[in-house]
């Protein structure tokens, strides 16, 4: 038999715990030490463009905002900021769904029609709570 053969084979081999760091010793996971895994945080996209789309409004405020600081200074994004601020805190009770048209006004974007639109309709939703609970918990009584 050629032992030497042998040998370089098995310096060359995997361990079969390096092949599933999440494993213990049995191949079954630890969620002792390692916690509960979760498939949603081991995802990662899967087109170049999701991450892009994803943040599609971020990055075109941000666009916006250096074309404006180079127009008209940093006085003119900072006061949009603030404004963009004030906007998104206005909100309707709890139990009610907010349309936020102060903040589609600001970024330019009400009169653009787009599937969320349609498919937000919180006609449609299938989720309303009672009222009187939700608006305890929103000032914290409950």
């Amino acid at each position: 038999m050629n032992t030497r053969g042998l040998r370089s084979q098995l310096k060359d081999s995997v361990p079969v715990t390096g092949l599933c760091p999440q494993a213990g010793a049995y191949g079954v996971p630890d969620t002792l030490r390692k916690g509960f895994s979760s498939v949603k945080n081991e995802l990662i996209p899967c087109h170049p463009l999701e991450l892009s789309e994803k943040n599609f409004q971020l990055n075109q405020d941000k666009m916006n905002f250096s074309t404006l600081r180079n127009i008209q200074g940093l006085h003119a994004p900072l006061k949009l900021q603030m404004e963009y601020r004030a906007a998104k805190q206005i909100q309707r009770l709890p139990f009610l769904q907010s349309s936020n048209i102060a903040l589609d006004t600001l970024r330019g974007s009400d009169d653009n029609i787009g599937f969320e639109d349609i498919l937000n309709d919180p006609a449609q939703s299938e989720l309303m709570g009672e009222p009187h609970i939700m608006v305890e918990h929103k000032l914290g009584l409950l």
